[in-house]
């Protein structure tokens, strides 16, 4: 048992200073002024730390992608200590590109070799292709039958990479990944890679027009990627739709034109845009490939889940959206629109996920998972099975 004796807490609401009693991986109690026996838990004085719920990053290349350059840039593997670092204690992971040599059936083994090291861990079923083949054959089947499937995804739109699907292909996923989600409680969202094309949102947009199928099924990502994606975004989710960031950037994506995340963020709320319809990912370990207008392959790079927090933090110290409204987009916003239960926020009966951060600086010091310390005070506690030391360390 644990008690965070008189820290400043945000559910992501501010609640002011209270105590956060844990046990059993859940928060028991969230109040000012609470007593306990002596010797009854490890109480530890919080005064000098925010708590915020821990981040749910809901889309993650867990065991890496296929690089677009060829063999040689397949992406590493997601490091236990990254997440750690990053504050994130709720992973989503994904396939992209490449669904040959990455599986579905690897990405689950990886998911629950993570949530054996510290993590919570769901995955998508699928990858940039469609029809979509999943693990059991089905969408629906692996929505029923495996506990970690919540939804599809990242299914290519609008990109040379994608398999151009036809309207009524597209549709029969969004369709089979709403009974699923239906009948086994879940999600069932819609996760869609958004590329570069001009078509953009044009097939999602059809589809919420010509079927029954209601606009929340699809979470578009990559919605920063360009600026009349962006643009097109905005209409979206002022619409009801869902639209997600991704924080993972280089350099020469923003000098062509991607909106930075945290500016994108105010930009959204300053247009009218619900926070509610927001959500961050980091796209961590997916490749960051560099095409030209011909798609030939100038630069890779790799995306980094520390990414997520660091733009949450930009909204609020340079682009002055408060931290109460920028938590949600990588706490309780994901919670509720992938149905993740407990997750997101700090209240009794909550799984205890929390974050510390100084409140000076917004750096992270501390993370906590389903009650468990993971970092304290910046020194890292656990670490993946095979994972190296620091650099200091190593022989």
């Amino acid at each position: 048992m644990l008690l965070l004796r008189n820290v400043d807490t945000f559910t992501p609401a501010p609640a002011g200073r209270t105590d956060i009693l844990i046990a059993g991986g859940r928060i028991i109690r969230v109040e000012a002024g609470l007593s306990v026996p002596d010797g009854f838990c490890d109480v530890v004085e919080g005064s000098r730390w925010l708590a915020v719920p821990g981040f749910i990053d809901g889309h993650v290349h867990l065991m890496g992608g296929g690089g677009e350059g060829g063999y040689a840039t397949r992406t590493p593997e997601l490091a236990l200590s990254d997440a750690i670092r990053g504050g994130v204690t709720t992973v989503v992971g994904c396939l992209g590109t490449d669904g040959v040599t990455r599986s579905g059936e690897g990405l689950l083994a990886k998911a629950r070799g993570l949530e054996e090291e510290g993590l919570s861990t769901f995955i998508y079923t699928g990858y940039y292709a469609v029809p979509v083949q999943g693990i059991t054959g089905s969408i629906e089947r692996d929505l029923l039958i495996i506990d970690k499937v919540i939804g599809v995804g990242e299914v290519a739109l609008s990109d040379h990479r994608s398999t151009q699907p036809t309207f009524d292909q597209f549709a029969r996923v969004a369709a089979e990944a709403r009974r699923g989600g239906l009948l086994s409680g879940k999600a069932g969202v819609v996760n869609v890679h958004m590329g570069d094309g001009p078509r953009g949102l044009a097939l999602l947009r059809r589809i919420i027009a010509e079927t029954e199928i209601p606009v929340t099924q699809f979470l578009p990502t990559h919605i920063n990627r360009n600026p009349a994606l962006f643009e097109e975004g905005i209409a979206w989710a002022k619409a009801g739709g869902l639209v997600d960031f991704t924080t993972s950037t280089v350099p020469a994506f923003l000098a062509e034109g991607e909106v930075k995340s945290s500016t994108g963020l105010r930009r959204m709320l300053d247009a009218g845009v619900n926070i509610a319809h927001m959500t961050f990912t980091s796209d961590g370990q997916g490749s960051l490939p560099d095409f030209d207008a011909q798609g030939k392959l100038r630069g890779i790079g790799i995306g980094r889940v520390t990414s997520l927090f660091a733009e949450v933090r930009d909204a609020v110290q340079q682009d002055g959206v408060p931290l109460a409204t920028a938590l949600q987009v990588i706490t309780s916003n994901p919670a509720r629109i992938l149905k993740l239960k407990g997750k997101g926020q700090i209240a009794a009966g909550a799984d205890a996920d929390v974050v510390l951060l100084d409140p000076s600086t917004l750096a992270i010091t501390g993370t906590i998972a389903r009650g468990r310390w993971l970092m304290r005070d910046g020194d890292l506690l656990v670490k993946n099975t095979f994972e190296l030391g620091p650099v200091s360390e190593q022989k």
